[in-house]
Order: C-alpha cells, then structure tokens, then sequence
C-alpha cells in the first residue's frame, strides 16, 4: 500500500527528471530525487464554496462531476495557487448558479475524510444573495433553494457538517 505522504506514481523528477526514491524526510516517507534533491510534498487540495440562505431556504447545487455525481452541495470548487479564496467562492457560485453573492463571513474550514475525492480541505464561506436568476452552469445539472428540514441527498461530509451546525440558526430566523 502506498503511503498517501510518498505517492509511488510520483516516478521522476519534476526538476530533472531523475527517478524518484523514497526517503524518510522529517519522521515521514517522501519521494526525494537522488539527483538534485528536489523534496516531494503532496499537499492538500483545497475547496472553497458558499452557504447562501435566501428567505429561510438553502442554496444548492447538483453535481455533474465525480466524485458525488448526482449529490447535492454547495456552489463550490478548486482553489488554485494564488487565488482568493473568497473571489473564488463568489466566481464559483455565479458559474454554478447564475447568481451574484457576496461574501459575509467564514462559516469555517472543513476536514473531508480522505480517500473520498473532493477537497480534503474545505473553506465555506457565508454570502448573501445579490440577484441574478438562478440556473444551473458549468459541472451543476440544477440549482436550486431547499427548505433546511426538506434537503435531497448532500455531497461530502464538509457540506452536510455545516448544513448540520446551521440549521439552528436558519430555523430560528
């Protein structure tokens, strides 16, 4: 079995395309190039999205891509290098949705379970809705608004914990 810190698809080397080994680097595995020494890192791969509550009801989307394909989540995706993660989460909903939103506050930073696609870090931010008129883009087949106690089935454990932590407070306003 491969140990998730020193992937063995990682062969050569990105600097000068020595074969890589493993080493133990810092108490873990790592793919280290003989050659160069040029350390491998796998680093996590982040997702942004957007809790948007409109009149008591959910904003979701339903997903067109793996993984949880036909699941519903937040507007979601990537977050490149170099990119903002609120900007990102803003462009995502519009390219999902059709609608603009405006970020109000960070909800949190989500941990999915690995092994399940997806980001392995999620930051969720909370955003009001702008206008614009809700229709599905870019990997979303549908869009729309759900009553928190009328949900379809939810995509990745990030979304459905913070469904979870908000709840209350949708329902108390």
């Amino acid at each position: 079995m491969t140990n998730p810190s020193a992937p063995e698809k990682v062969k050569y080397c990105s600097h000068c395309a020595t074969q890589m080994e493993t080493r133990t680097i810092a108490d873990k595995p790592r793919r280290v190039c003989p050659g160069c020494g040029f350390i491998h890192f796998t680093d996590p791969k982040v997702g942004v999205g957007v809790f948007v509550v409109n009149e008591g009801k959910i904003l979701l989307v339903r997903r067109t891509m793996h993984p949880e394909i036909g699941k519903w989540s937040i507007p979601a995706g990537f977050l490149d290098a170099g990119e903002n993660p609120e900007e990102t989460a803003v462009r995502e909903a519009l390219e999902e949705t059709n609608l603009h939103v405006a970020i109000e506050d960070l909800i949190g930073v989500y941990q999915n379970p690995p092994g399940q696609g997806g980001a392995s870090i999620f930051i969720m931010y909370k955003a009001r809705l702008l206008g614009g008129e809700i229709q599905a883009g870019d990997d979303a087949d549908a869009a729309a608004f759900f009553a928190p106690d009328n949900l379809p089935e939810i995509a990745f454990a990030s979304t459905r914990a913070a469904i979870e932590q908000l709840k209350t407070q949708i329902m108390q306003k």
